[in-house]
């Protein structure tokens, strides 16, 4: 007889379940072939009583099996072979059980019937059929080998011979009636037991798939997320939270949420609202201050009880820098479509000013007061002219003609230059780079935006400070910072924008052209705090702009 066992997934434990088998099976032998053994010798004593005798030796070798069973069982990987041994076993037990207890008259035919069940476990349907086949061919050759007298007979044993055909084939049908019947149902019901645990485990599988998808989620989404409990303390921290804020889950875990993000604290359960948008500044440490949005949700149970509130936050610096750079821009262009017309249009008026008072001047009949007058007139309106020019430049700046030059030794043609003017003969200016270093960028414009800064650096540095110029051509920045009293907070959203200026006679205008250039590059120039206590303005170029003389910068 072979029989096929079903399938079983890794979640099944075969090994286990098997092992339990074997546990329930010694248990019932025990129970029940102990149970006739103490019976038996009730009625006389162990020489008396050889059905006794000769089923404590059954049950002893079925203990054996059992250890053996068990010990294999250990060993082997595939339970085929294992569970065919010990079902055919079971049925041979039975018979010998039958034929030790009186045959046709043996109470313990029931004993099939476990077997049958217990083989459910193990195989389908069409082979549970065939262990009931091969019971109730064991059972039907039994009696009739009772019937005919052919059953051998052991010393001491008695079994009945005087049987009747109407009582053995009553027998015979009752009982293979019952085994196919029990194979059928106890089928029927392992089938749906397994069909059920396997979609058990496949929702399982769902739910862990499921749960390690959202941690992931978790782990690689770019927001940061954190749950607070009902007492406001954090319960969860993602990847996302701890790069935004330097802590990682260990630190915060816990902790109230007030010592994170102030703006929540102090929290109590009755302040849990949902906020579609809020901001807040978030100190990261004693340099460094974020710009986080934030939105912030109740999580809730089935029964809509309050779990705490999810919080969910990003760094919105970077965003905040560039928003105020475009509106910045939207500004200045704005401002230099209005100076375009205006300059236009004051200069040819300016000019035929300028060139009336020059013909009055070639008069001899004007006296001395007037022609100090005149001269004074002539003097600022070439004053405006040139305030008109860079105007211009600013309002319209020309096209980048780009070289591919040496911008460290532009720069020390500047330092040169400052040195010699005598401006700011006590201010020492420090350069952190080695030359040559070459860029693609317009000689011109940089040549200008330099100066300006370099200029602008002096100014506030002076009478006695330092001046630092810092070259990266690989990151394409140009760094200038200064000892200065740096730039206040209220400046720094207008400070280039054009006629805005903080000096007694600054026009305006530098850092304005010092914008446009720069953008002209399609680069961008900020400031911000310098190590050296004063304004640090970082210029960055573009990739095309970059230390690389085999790529021409193209703009």
């Amino acid at each position: 007889m072979v029989v096929t066992p079903v399938q079983m997934s890794s979640h099944s434990a075969p090994r286990r379940l098997l092992s339990w088998y074997l546990a329930v099976r010694l248990t019932v032998v025990c129970l029940f072939l102990g149970g006739t053994i103490l019976y038996q010798l009730q009625q006389g004593s162990w020489a008396s009583s050889p059905a006794a005798r000769y089923l404590t030796y059954l049950t002893l070798f079925a203990v054996f099996q059992t250890i053996f069973s068990g010990f294999v069982l250990k060993q082997i990987k595939r339970y085929r072979g294992f569970i065919n041994a010990q079902i055919s076993w079971d049925l041979l037990f039975v018979v010998s059980i039958l034929y030790l207890t009186g045959g046709v008259e043996s109470l313990y035919s029931f004993l099939f019937i476990l077997v049958i069940i217990a083989s459910s476990v193990f195989c389908p349907r069409p082979q549970l059929l065939v262990v009931a086949s091969a019971a109730s061919i064991l059972y039907g050759s039994l009696l009739d080998l009772q019937y005919y007298g052919y059953l051998p007979v052991l010393p001491g044993h008695s079994i009945s011979k005087d049987l009747q055909h109407t009582d053995v084939f009553y027998a015979v049908f009752l009982h293979l009636g019952a085994f196919f019947l029990t194979a059928l149902l106890s089928g029927a019901l392992a089938e749906r037991l397994r069909r059920s645990e396997e979609a058990r485990e496949k929702r399982e599988i769902d739910y862990e798939e499921l749960a390690r998808l959202n941690q992931s989620m978790l782990t690689n989404i770019n927001s940061g997320l954190m749950v607070i409990n009902a007492a406001g303390r954090i319960r969860s921290f993602n990847s996302a939270a701890s790069k935004i804020t330097g802590y990682s889950l260990e630190e915060v875990y816990n902790r109230p949420i007030e010592a994170i993000l102030p703006e929540f604290g102090p929290f109590d359960s009755e302040s849990m609202v949902d906020i579609e948008r809020g901001e807040t500044n978030y100190f990261k440490n004693e340099k460094e201050i974020l710009t986080l949005g934030y939105s912030a949700s109740r999580v809730v149970d089935n029964n809509n009880e309050s779990l705490g509130l999810l919080i969910a936050f990003q760094n919105l610096t970077e965003y905040k820098a560039l928003e105020d750079q475009l509106k910045r821009a939207d500004r200045l262009a704005a401002v230099g479509r209005l100076a375009s017309g205006l300059a236009h249009e004051i200069r040819n008026p300016l000019a035929s000013i300028s060139g009336s008072v020059q013909l009055l001047l070639e008069d001899e009949k004007v006296n001395e007061e007037d022609r100090h007058l005149m001269n004074i007139v002539i003097k600022e309106a070439d004053r405006l002219s040139v305030l008109l020019s860079d105007f211009l430049d600013f309002a319209r700046p020309s096209a980048v003609q780009l070289e591919l030059i040496d911008i460290a030794s532009l720069v020390d043609e500047l330092i040169a230059l400052v040195n010699a003017s005598g401006q700011f003969q006590d201010v020492v200016i420090e350069k952190n780079y080695s030359g040559p270093i070459s860029m693609n960028i317009d000689p011109q414009k940089m040549y200008q935006v330099l100066w300006d800064l370099l200029i602008n650096a002096g100014e506030a540095a002076r009478p006695e400070g330092k001046i630092r110029i810092d070259i990266n051509a690989a990151q394409g920045e140009i760094v200038i910072e200064d000892t200065g009293a740096g730039i206040a907070d209220e400046d720094l959203d207008r400070l280039f924008e054009p006629f805005y200026t903080t000096k007694d006679k600054g026009t305006g205008l530098g850092l304005a052209n010092v914008y446009a250039n720069v953008e002209a590059h399609q680069g961008r120039i900020y400031v911000e705090p310098g190590s050296l206590g004063g304004a640090r303005f970082i210029i960055e170029l573009p990739e095309q702009c970059r230390i690389n003389p085999a790529v021409s910068c193209k703009l």
